[in-house]
């Protein structure tokens, strides 16, 4: 009697059964004496937002293979299984729950939400604790998992993901669907940042389907890339790159060297070449996706368009800043004149602010202001004056105008951003304190140091009760902190004594050998030597000379 067989058996002895409440029934559904296969293909990345190709800003890679699980899962049930049972009413049942939970979600009820996946996890529990934990049991969890995971509540899923972990252990690899659940809990770890669990459940997966296909099947791409994407996280750079070709390599064999399945492979190599400053290999990722996407679509495609701001993006980390300007214009340019994506889609407004941001560096303060003023008008409109988005972009025009010595602006625009964040998260967050310690340093160039100082003593009263006395973003607003009170004639005690604390946080955080680290050491020894402490003075002298010199040659070189 194989494992399924003998779990129903048992169920149907013990008169139990698997609960699946619903709002939408009355009683709870019974599954109990059926002769049923758990099918898992429960739609797991419908959690996620519409998928386009992103590119740079992709989604999860692993969601390169949904139309080859599709049509494999569709396969297996018209060849492996009896037609009549393949979607029965458990499995029915699973995909109603979800489904529910995520209308629910998006509806707003997330109290209904939390109702029915709750409901129904009491439910598997005491078929868990009764001693059943089979393929059955294992579904329902995975199901579970997924709908608080599109919640975004991380301790429950993970609670979910350990129980499911004890059960699959247990299980055999050539149960039915079980790649399935091992492929939807490697995507979670990954979403979590827990990696090293990701790459050990992606690895037990990759081994059942080589088994089941052979080593060059299409359907080897979902575990290929979730695992490539973790390695590519604990720092096993060269494992992901290999991972990365090997799935490029079977979709080119079995797609051909044009099909657009290889944009979301190739964008994850070509970013992770970016991270890894390997400008030029990323740079021939995004030219061949490019031509992928001219090729099916012809110029005059919203697709191409975006593929053009993801080659403009490496061709920026590859240093030739003016023309990756040009192509992201090109690209905004392609994107609008195509109407392939709202005005105030998400990723289009981050496309264009990361041109604006480009601009600046490129000098063209005044064309990337520009952009951002009218990234704000458009956030104004379709999603209001307090919308995160609408204080971010305000932000970063106060900023542009601080570059460009615009201070008198610079300060209106900072308080407005003040007022409209009190009003939404209120004047003790700690995110109110990105604007306030701007403003101080506002304040400070326009020579109004006492209200500078006041307002940076309160952004290090907030971050400490927020992050910790000894965090980073603490030591920077000590660090603004300590500048203005060197002008304001402060006492050098006290002067020193917050540069000794800003020192000791920088060398935590940063190490001993960083830029920032350096600075402050130049103003610590200018303190020791204007207080007489020559003593204290010399080893730091000698450290700050060790650091000049090597900062001086890695300009040379």
């Amino acid at each position: 009697m194989c494992l399924l067989e003998y779990r129903r058996e048992a169920l149907i002895a013990s008169c139990l059964c698997l609960r699946l409440f619903s709002f939408s029934l009355s009683v709870p559904l019974q599954c109990v004496g059926r002769d049923y296969k758990v099918y898992m293909r429960l739609a797991a990345r419908r959690l996620t937002a519409k998928w386009f190709p992103k590119l740079r800003y992709t989604l999860e890679e692993e969601s390169v293979s949904c139309d080859v699980e599709n049509s494999r899962r569709s396969n297996m049930l018209d060849g492996t299984t009896n037609s009549s049972n393949g979607m029965d009413d458990f499995e029915g049942q699973l995909k109603n729950l979800f489904l529910e939970v995520r209308a629910k979600l998006e509806m707003g009820n997330k109290d209904d939400a939390v109702y029915l996946l709750q409901a129904n996890f009491e439910a598997v529990k005491e078929q868990i604790n009764a001693g059943f934990k089979g393929i059955e049991q294992a579904a329902i969890l995975d199901t579970l998992a997924l709908g608080y995971m599109g919640m975004g509540d991380f301790r429950t899923v993970e609670h979910l993901l350990n129980l499911l972990k004890d059960i699959v252990g247990d299980l055999h690899d050539d149960i039915p669907l079980m790649d399935s659940i091992l492929m939807h809990m490697g995507s979670m770890y990954n979403t979590m940042g827990k990696f090293e669990e990701a790459i050990c459940l992606y690895a037990r997966g990759l081994r059942i389907i080589e088994q089941e296909f052979g080593t060059y099947s299409p359907f080897l791409i979902t575990p290929l890339m979730g695992m490539a994407k973790a390695l590519g996280f604990t720092g096993r750079v060269s494992e992901a790159v290999t991972l990365y070709h090997r799935a490029i390599d079977i979709l080119e064999n079995a797609r051909g060297t044009e099909n657009e399945d290889l944009v979301i492979p190739l964008s994850a190599l070509g970013n992770l070449f970016i991270s890894e400053g390997k400008a030029t290999n990323a740079e021939d990722c995004f030219k061949r996706i490019l031509d992928i996407y001219r090729k099916i679509y012809g110029e005059d495609n919203g697709k191409v368009g975006i593929a053009m701001c993801s080659l403009a993006h490496a061709l920026c980390a590859k240093g030739n800043i003016h023309e990756a300007i040009s192509m992201y214009k090109s690209g905004l340019q392609v994107i609008k004149d195509t109407k392939y994506m709202a005005v105030n889609d998400d990723l289009l407004e981050k496309m264009r602010t990361d041109l604006a941001e480009l601009l600046h560096v490129a000098g063209r303060e005044q064309e990337g202001r520009e952009l951002l003023e009218e990234c704000l008008l458009i956030s104004e409109k379709h999603k209001g004056f307090e919308h995160p988005s609408s204080v971010t972009h305000l932000l970063n025009i106060a900023m542009s105008h601080s570059r460009s010595k615009n201070f008198a602006e610079a300060e209106r625009l900072l308080r407005t951003c003040l007022h409209n964040m009190s009003r939404t998260v209120g004047q003790k967050n700690q995110s109110i304190t990105v604007p306030m310690l701007h403003l101080a340093v506002t304040l400070y160039n326009l020579k109004r140091d006492e209200e500078a100082e006041r307002l940076a003593l309160e952004v290090v009263r907030i971050r400490e009760d927020a992050f910790g006395k000894e965090s980073l973003p603490v030591g920077e607003a000590l660090d603004c902190l300590v500048s203005i009170q060197m002008r304001l004639g402060k006492d050098d005690n006290d002067v020193l004594a917050t540069l000794k604390r800003v020192l000791n946080i920088q060398e935590k955080e940063m190490g001993f050998e960083s830029e920032e680290t350096l600075t402050t050491l130049k103003k610590v020894v200018f303190y020791l030597d204007k207080m007489g402490k020559r003593d204290e003075k010399l080893p730091l002298q000698r450290r700050v000379s060790l650091l000049t010199r090597k900062y001086k040659q890695k300009v040379s070189v």
